[in-house]
């Protein structure tokens, strides 16, 4: 009779500790967070990044915010999740937001991470503070072909079959050749690489075409927050096609910096910092 008292005690137990772990809020992205401030700031790296690339920024800010860096499924050495879509990211990233009773937070990301900031702020307009987008356009595609237009169904297979049949030595030296293009600060290149080369390949390939099929310039209109648009000094050649893209955001704030490439935090650092410290200090 003990034994068996035993057996439905350790039963009840296992099913209240498998509840227990089955109402928690699982997510598929990393969540590193840091500081204790009222105000929280999310943010969100770019394709193939990891967290650390806001390192620098969060070591600045923590003392007055509460920071969480976000690592998404299938990058950086994070597990992938299957079949992974950039709306499917956004729609996570917002429902951690609910979930966790973030309030009003600030969303802060770069490249891919600033479309889905920017995809947040579209869809939840009263879930966010402020945005601050980091060298990200509404529709990449259109800044090179202005008839572009998103392809429905749009089939993925085949960039990430080309990935994925990459030897070791080809994807690395294909990073290699790209890093040059996307940073100008040599001490962050092979790190930026290293997190390419930890990302899993599927998702890798998959996110890239998807994130490549993704036209926002109608759907950012919905947005109510005042929005920060920080851009590499490049762009300045493109104003006219980059003021379009973002014509429908009536809160765009747009500013391009000095010098540098893509990852503007590491190449104009100092400009970087005090737009920062203009646009989150200050208010």
């Amino acid at each position: 009779m003990r034994t068996y008292r035993n057996l439905i005690t350790l039963f009840i137990t296992l099913s209240i500790t498998f509840i227990s772990f089955g109402q928690k809020n699982i997510y598929s992205f990393k969540i590193d967070k840091k500081g204790n401030g009222k105000q929280a700031i999310i943010f969100i790296p770019g394709f193939a990044s990891s967290a650390d690339v806001w390192e620098e920024t969060v070591l600045k800010f923590k003392n007055d915010f509460t920071c969480y860096s976000l690592t998404m499924p299938g990058f950086a050495g994070v597990m992938p999740k299957e079949n992974s879509t950039f709306n499917d990211w956004s729609n996570e990233i917002a429902d951690f937001i609910k979930n966790e009773k973030i309030n009003s937070p600030i969303i802060m990301g770069h490249s891919m991470g600033g479309g889905l900031a920017l995809n947040i702020a579209s869809d939840h307009p009263k879930l966010v503070k402020k945005i601050f987008v980091v060298d990200a356009l509404p529709c990449l595609m259109a800044l090179t072909n202005p008839s572009f237009t998103v392809k429905e169904n749009n089939d993925c297979s085949h960039m990430v079959n080309q990935i994925m049949a990459m030897s070791e030595n080809e994807f690395l030296q294909m990073q290699k050749t790209n890093i040059i293009t996307m940073v100008a600060n040599k001490s962050k290149q092979d790190l930026i690489v290293k997190w390419s080369l930890d990302s899993d390949r599927k998702t890798f390939g998959s996110m890239y075409c998807d994130f490549l099929n993704t036209d926002l310039r109608n759907k950012i209109k919905s947005i109510e927050c005042p929005s920060v648009i920080l851009l590499q000094s490049h762009f300045k050649n493109f104003k006219t096609q980059i003021e379009n893209q973002y014509k429908n955001l009536k809160t765009a704030n747009l500013q391009y910096a000095n010098k540098g490439l893509h990852f503007i935090m590491y190449d104009d650092q100092e400009w970087y910092f005090n737009q920062l410290n203009e646009n989150l200090l200050s208010n």
